[in-house]
């Protein structure tokens, strides 16, 4: 039975039906399909979130002696009928469905995949495994599951110096980038690379890491407004000079974050280097 959604306190099922008829759907084929050993959901349904927008997303652990003859297309399109299946760059087979719902699916031997679930320690949060687990031929998949229902709880100190470190390195290179007028690739590096580390140094300080691995999501519900605000300053069109004006930004919100740290976890300041980037932010070139 789904458990419910945190802020609505509905079922999930409610939340997301054509979701759960789909996670239903595959538990039922995978009980039917003697090869298979475990199914492990993960992503949004594990955690609670799921809605009409959600993807389904699985780890799919096949007996040793059939894992390399397993088609996992085929066993997919008795979900429902495949408009896209094919293996993106991580080695996941991605779908897409008729119905529009995406899917991604590791398939993976049972003797290497199962045990390799404790080193998703730290990265992977099962609040839930009985929700996760949809198939389990012999315990062992429940019992790996069960490891991961601990919250992801980052150490405060090494963390905060980590993600203060990163923020200096990558807008260091973000000033270098726009140095060289290359615009878009700026936009980019300031999208993928500075505002993640820039929101999981934000949720740090508030307390805030219940979307630790994916800091971006649920920020409305779970950052006060003022930090929403600053966050927005820092994007913009792929323009010359609207993303120098955020990355300008960006570095100012990122610097009073790190002293933030600075004060509540003694995290190092190298003033010296960070006064250097905003100079070389400000000043529209690449140089000393």
């Amino acid at each position: 039975m789904p458990y419910p959604h945190p802020r609505s306190g509905r079922p999930q099922a409610d939340a997301a039906p054509a979701l759960a008829r789909r996670v239903e759907r595959l538990r039922d084929i995978a009980r039917a399909e003697p090869r298979l050993e475990g199914v492990l959901l993960y992503g949004s349904w594990t955690l609670g979130e799921a809605d009409a927008y959600s993807d389904i997303e699985a780890y799919v652990f096949v007996r040793d002696e059939a894992a390399d003859g397993f088609d996992g297309r085929a066993f997919l399109a008795q979900l429902a009928p495949l408009e896209l299946a094919y293996t993106n760059m991580f080695g996941i087979l991605a779908v897409v469905f008729d119905d529009l719902m995406r899917g991604e699916f590791h398939f993976e031997p049972a003797s290497e995949g199962i045990p390799r679930m404790d080193s998703w320690q730290g990265m992977v949060h099962l609040p839930e495994p009985e929700a996760a687990v949809l198939l389990d031929r012999d315990g062992r998949l429940t019992e790996a599951a069960s490891r991961l229902a601990r919250p992801l709880a980052p150490e405060p100190r090494a963390t905060a110096q980590r993600l203060a470190d990163e923020l200096a390195n990558w807008t260091l290179m973000l000033a270098h980038v726009l140095g060289r007028g290359e615009t878009a690739r700026a936009h980019a590096l300031l999208q993928t690379m500075v505002a993640p580390q820039q929101l999981q140094l934000c949720r740090l300080l508030r307390s805030s890491t219940e979307h630790w691995l994916t800091p971006s999501r649920a920020l409305e519900a779970d950052l006060p407004e003022r930090d929403r605000r600053r966050h927005a300053a820092t994007t913009g069109p792929a323009e010359p000079r609207a993303v120098r004006t955020a990355a300008v930004r960006s570095w100012e919100w990122s610097r009073e974050l790190i002293a933030e740290a600075a004060g509540r976890w003694g995290t190092r300041v190298p003033g010296t280097l960070h006064d250097r980037i905003a100079a070389l932010l400000a000043s529209g070139r690449d140089g000393d």
